[in-house]
């Protein structure tokens, strides 16, 4: 199986919801790092699982989408905690709708809040028949 990776950084705010979260219930700022990360069994032919221009280019799209935003007053979070494990399915959802390789099998994000502490969301794509 092969894997490629691409890291990109991004700035939003949110503040969470529907408990005692002491400091992370007040707005907030986070650098997140998102690291999406995309599995297949075979390459193109021209030794490519993807493009990694095609990855930066779909994942630069939802990085302009979320950049200095606050998470909370985004539909895609309407009345829902905007959780680092809720984000993290939220893109890679979306980078799924946008990297269309029939070679893909899986598409993993691991969202980074931290240095330490980070969540992953993964899809895992039916090899077609």
């Amino acid at each position: 199986m092969y894997s490629v990776a691409v890291l990109k950084d991004l700035i939003s705010q949110h503040y969470l919801i529907g408990g005692d979260w002491g400091a992370e219930s007040a707005p907030h700022s986070h650098h997140y790092r998102i690291e999406l990360i995309l599995e297949g069994p075979e390459l193109d032919q021209h030794g490519f699982l993807v493009n990694i221009l095609d990855i930066q280019k779909a994942l630069d799209a939802l990085i302009n989408h979320y950049s200095d935003q606050t998470l909370n007053d985004l539909p895609e979070f309407a009345g829902a905690n905007p959780s680092l494990e809720r984000f993290a399915r939220i893109l890679c959802q979306s980078l799924a709708a946008h990297l269309q390789a029939s070679r893909l099998r899986s598409i993993t994000v691991r969202l980074w809040e931290n240095e330490f502490a980070w969540a992953s969301y993964s899809i895992h794509i039916e090899e077609p028949s």
